[in-house]
C-alpha cells in the first residue's frame, strides 16, 4: 500500500473502526467539551467532585473550596460562593472527570499542576478523614493531569504538613 492510498484507507476505514470500538467499550460517545473551557470553572467543579467522592459534601469541604477559590483567583466571598454554586451544577451534570482535567491540563502549565493537586488534597482532607473513594479519584486525577503518584503523594504530604 502506498502512502497516498494508506491515508484515505486510515481515514475511511480504520479511524471509524477504532471510534466504534471506543464507543462500544465505554458505552458512550466522546465527552462533549465544557461549555466554557475555563480553567477556573473546571478547577472548581473538580474540587466539588473530590468533595463528593465520599458521598458526604460537608460544610468544611464547602468552606475550603470557597477559601481556595477566593484566595487563588482573588475573588470576594460572594463571587467565590457564586463560582462554587456554578461548579456544583457543572459537576452534577458532567458524566466524567476527563472534561475537567482536560480543561485544566490545557490551561495550566505542568509546573503549576502541583498546586492543583495540593488544592484538591486540601479539599479531600478538609473533613478530617481520608476515604478510599477520594484516594481512587485523586489517583485518577493525577494521572489525567499528567502527574505521577509520587507528585500526588508529595502534594498530599505538603497539605497534611500545613494542617499540623
Amino acid at each position: 500500500m502506498t502512502a497516498a492510498i494508506g491515508k484515505p484507507v486510515f481515514a475511511v476505514y480504520i479511524r471509524p473502526m477504532f471510534e466504534s470500538l471506543l464507543k462500544a467499550l465505554t458505552g458512550a460517545d466522546h465527552p462533549a467539551p465544557l461549555p466554557d473551557p475555563d480553567a477556573r470553572r473546571a478547577l472548581a467543579a473538580l474540587m466539588v467532585r473530590v468533595a463528593r467522592a465520599d458521598l458526604d459534601f460537608d460544610e468544611s469541604e464547602e468552606a475550603r473550596i470557597k477559601g481556595l477559590l477566593a484566595t487563588h483567583y482573588e475573588l470576594s466571598d460572594q463571587a467565590a460562593g457564586e463560582l462554587l454554586s456554578e461548579a456544583e451544577t457543572l459537576e452534577a451534570e458532567a458524566p466524567d472527570t476527563v472534561r475537567f482535567t482536560r480543561a485544566l491540563k490545557d490551561a495550566v502549565a505542568y509546573e503549576e499542576r502541583a498546586w492543583v493537586m495540593e488544592a484538591l488534597w486540601s479539599v479531600a482532607l478538609a473533613d478530617g478523614t481520608r476515604d478510599h473513594e477520594e484516594d481512587a479519584l485523586m489517583r485518577l486525577v493525577a494521572s489525567l493531569l499528567g502527574l505521577s503518584d509520587r507528585d500526588s503523594a508529595l502534594a498530599r504530604q505538603r497539605v497534611a504538613g500545613r494542617a499540623d
